[in-house]
């Protein structure tokens, strides 16, 4: 499909507009909007994960990118909750991985209960990911942050 042809159905039709949309939201994260940008995409990612998990990863890559950019305000942060009681350590999980098994986790806490998430670079995209699918459900605090380890206190409210 050349750039400007008309998609032939629903499948090409989403990847199209994906990929118009991945290309707005790196627009507006290099406009100096990263976290807007974030947000947009974490929404997007869910709309994403479970009917086209091929879109939602590029969305995912994307988030990432993102992330590294300079950011015009801090990262908002959900209120705290007690100590975590769990560790979870995604470093040596594929990074395909890594998302899915975070969510896992978060969705067997029972409401006040928490765990630390441990991995090797910062973890910003997944924040916009809960924000998208959690809004107010959870708590996000960072405990370490790199430049090798990055410790954040995920939790439910």
């Amino acid at each position: 499909m050349t750039r400007d042809a008309i998609p032939d159905g629903p499948a090409e039709l989403v990847g199209s507009l994906s990929r118009v949309l991945r290309e707005a939201l790196a627009a507006l994260g290099r406009a100096g909007e990263p976290d807007e940008a974030n947000r947009l995409a974490g929404l997007a990612w869910s709309a994403l994960r479970h009917e086209r998990p091929d879109e939602a990863q590029r969305i995912n890559a994307l988030m990432h990118g993102l992330s590294k950019l300079p950011s015009s305000a801090d990262q908002p942060k959900e209120d705290s909750m007690a100590t975590a009681e769990l560790e979870l350590d995604v470093r040596t999980e594929p990074p395909a991985r890594r998302h899915e098994l975070i969510f896992e986790t978060y969705g067997a806490l029972g409401a006040g209960e928490g765990f630390t998430l441990v991995n090797d670079h910062d973890p910003k995209p997944l924040y916009y990911q809960f924000a998208a699918e959690h809004a107010g459900e959870f708590s996000w605090d960072y405990l370490e942050e790199g430049p090798e380890v990055w410790k954040v206190r995920i939790g439910r409210t």
